[in-house]
């Protein structure tokens, strides 16, 4: 996997390829995309857990995600080829990413296995 920094870089500026970019510009919910991300973010959460302090950019683009890709796909008309579940899964998924992240620790007990979505 490409370095998930560059990764969260690319998905937070929703460059071309990305899935904040497909998803704001064409409603479309790529799985393959929201994978790269997710995995990113977890990266992100493990690297940055004892940090001190957190670049802005980090910081804004995970609140961002976590906030605005929930309410953009909660509209009705949104399009979802996917079983509602795995909707939910992947929203819930963004909101524990951004708790652990935040906090430096995730609510799971430890050994806890991130399933794949």
């Amino acid at each position: 996997m490409q370095d998930a920094f560059d990764v969260l870089r690319s998905e937070f500026g929703s460059e071309p390829g990305s899935f904040m970019l497909a998803l704001y510009a064409d409603r479309v919910w790529d799985p393959g995309a929201f994978s790269r991300l997710e995995q990113a973010m977890r990266v992100a959460c493990e690297e940055c857990a004892q940090r001190e302090s957190l670049e802005r950019w980090l910081v804004e683009g995970f609140h961002y995600v976590s906030t605005w890709v929930p309410d953009h796909t909660g509209h009705p008309a949104f399009p979802r080829p996917e079983p509602a579940s795995y909707y939910e899964a992947c929203l819930i998924r963004l909101t524990d990413l951004a708790d652990w992240f935040f906090h430096g620790w995730h609510t799971y007990q430890e050994p806890h296995y991130w399933q794949p979505l």
